[in-house]
C-alpha cells in the first residue's frame, strides 16, 4: 500500500524490525522510549497489529504505529514518524492502516492517549473525527507530562447518517 507518493510502502513489522524501532522510539521518545524488550513484546503480542512505513529506495523504517484489538474496541498503541520525515503524511498514512485495520476486524471503537502538547498528533487525529473525552494526569512518565483520552466511533448505528 502506498501513500501516493513514490518510496513509500506500509507493511507488517517484524521483529527483525526491533532494532529500527528502538532507534526511532529514543529520536522520538527520550526518557520515554519504549525498550527494546517491550517493542518486540509488542510486535508479536495477541490482539496486536503493528506497521511500518518502508522507504522502498533506502529500506530504511520511517515510521511505525501499532493498535490492540481486545474483541471490542482498538487502542492506537502509538504512531511514529522519524523526524525527517515529519510533515510528509507518513503518520496519516499509518493511522489510515490502523483504522482500516480496526474497521475490517469489526471494532466499535478506536481509543488513544496523545500528550496535551503534541499539536501535530492532535491536529491529526481530530482531522479523522477523534474527540477529546478525557484527560490523564501525568500519564507519560518520567516527564509526568498529561494526556489527552481521545475516542473515534468507527461503527455507526443502523439508520444513522453517514
Amino acid at each position: 500500500m502506498t501513500d501516493g507518493r513514490p518510496g513509500v510502502v506500509v507493511r507488517a513489522l517484524t521483529p527483525d524490525d526491533v532494532p529500527a524501532l528502538v532507534a526511532m522510539e529514543v529520536e522520538l521518545f527520550g526518557a520515554g522510549a519504549w525498550s527494546a524488550a517491550m517493542l518486540a513484546e509488542e510486535v508479536v503480542g495477541p490482539g496486536r497489529w503493528y506497521v511500518g512505513a518502508q522507504d522502498t529506495a533506502s529500506g530504511a523504517l520511517v515510521g511505525y504505529a501499532g493498535l490492540w484489538f481486545d474483541g471490542f474496541d482498538v487502542q492506537v498503541m502509538t504512531i511514529g514518524t522519524a523526524r525527517d520525515r515529519q510533515g510528509q503524511g507518513v503518520g496519516r498514512l499509518l493511522l489510515g492502516a490502523l483504522l482500516d485495520r480496526a474497521r475490517t476486524l469489526g471494532a466499535a471503537v478506536a481509543l488513544l492517549e496523545v500528550r496535551v502538547d503534541n499539536d501535530p498528533a492532535l491536529h491529526l487525529y481530530e482531522s479523522v473525527g477523534f474527540e477529546r473525552f478525557g484527560l490523564r494526569r501525568g500519564y507519560y512518565q518520567p516527564e509526568n507530562a498529561d494526556a489527552w483520552t481521545m475516542r473515534l466511533e468507527l461503527r455507526r448505528h443502523e439508520g444513522e447518517a453517514r
